[in-house]
């Protein structure tokens, strides 16, 4: 089963994120195999960038195990994080972003959050993808009902990855800047 994560940062929590990076990858190290992304997400662009947060899309055995990996993950425990998102996903690129043709830098990277509403949309992968990282269902636990969708893509701007989802069939849509994490 595969779950994304994401962990919002506390405010002014920086300076612990900051102090603790080494505890946070040696933890994530545990789950090298098991990760099909991982990677900050920023509020803005260039230099202007706050750190709002990491994004965590894991292939793991049940939503116990999942809240696990969310939960025990040493900043979380440490107070950095003012919440978590968790939902199960399904992959529907059927690679890890260290798959992507297009590589770990060059253009500009968005995590594009759909928060469902109504009738599940966007459940294939829409055309043109070429510049797709990650793209998928949010689910819940058991898999049967759409809570949304969750992307990772390279756009030229904001609007452009806001663009990859249909417009008006969310309850909302949250878009930031986003980079390829860890340590490969």
């Amino acid at each position: 089963m595969e779950f994304f994560c994401f962990h919002r940062d506390r405010p002014g929590s920086l300076p612990l994120r900051e102090a603790m990076i080494e505890d946070h990858w040696s933890y994530m190290d545990r789950f090298e195999k098991e990760l099909i992304a991982r990677g900050p997400v920023f509020d803005g662009d260039g230099d202007d960038a706050a750190l709002v947060g990491s994004v965590h899309i894991v292939g793991l055995p049940d939503p116990a195990a999942a809240r696990a990996f969310a939960f025990d993950e040493p900043t979380y425990q440490a107070g950095v994080y003012r919440d978590v998102l968790l939902r199960r996903w399904r992959n529907l690129l059927r690679r890890t972003m260290w798959e992507f043709p297009g590589g770990r830098s060059g253009g500009n990277r968005y995590l594009v959050l759909g928060l469902g509403r109504g009738e599940a949309v966007d459940l294939a992968v829409p055309p043109g993808g070429d510049d797709l990282i990650a793209y998928g269902p949010l689910l819940s636990d058991d898999g049967t009902a759409w809570l949304g969708t969750a992307a990772l893509v390279r756009a030229p701007d904001a609007d452009g990855a806001r663009s990859l989802l249909t417009a008006d069939a969310y309850a909302g849509t949250e878009v930031y800047s986003w980079e390829f994490g860890g340590r490969r």
